[in-house]
């Protein structure tokens, strides 16, 4: 999982301001310095969500030394945040099953509120798990 730093500002009488190095652009605040990390996190998801959803590249995350070799970032308090898990591309397949196979998946996954490709995927995880433990 990758892990970005967020840079926390905060002078007296003013909200604690939250910016990251990897993303210009990508700022937030908070009053307290807890809000402002809780914030600082969910800008970082919806900034890296919207740019893999525009088909921007996301940079790899530098390092906490190369941000504070920055003489303007040494003011600041730097907190690492864990960036969003993003899902796996979606592909679409074609197999083929005996058709009372096929049935009992549907009326299981049905049951489980489930669509037959969510079960099948939880069905194959669950097994590969199973071979490597």
């Amino acid at each position: 999982m990758k892990s970005y730093v967020a840079l926390v500002h905060w002078e007296p009488g003013s909200d604690f301001g939250v910016s990251f190095p990897d993303f210009p652009g990508c700022v937030t605040a908070g009053a307290s310095l807890d809000e402002a990390v809780e914030m600082g996190q969910e800008a970082l998801g919806l900034h890296i969500r919207g740019m893999m959803e525009d088909g921007e590249p996301v940079s790899p995350p530098s390092s906490l030394e190369a941000v504070m070799a920055h003489k303007e970032h040494r003011d600041a308090l730097a907190v690492v945040m864990l960036a969003p898990v993003m899902p796996a591309k979606v592909v679409r397949v074609n197999i083929s099953l005996p058709e009372d196979v096929l049935g009992e998946i549907d009326r299981y996954a049905e049951q489980q509120g489930l669509t037959r490709s969510a079960f099948l995927a939880r069905a194959a995880r669950q097994a590969i798990a199973q071979e490597r433990s």
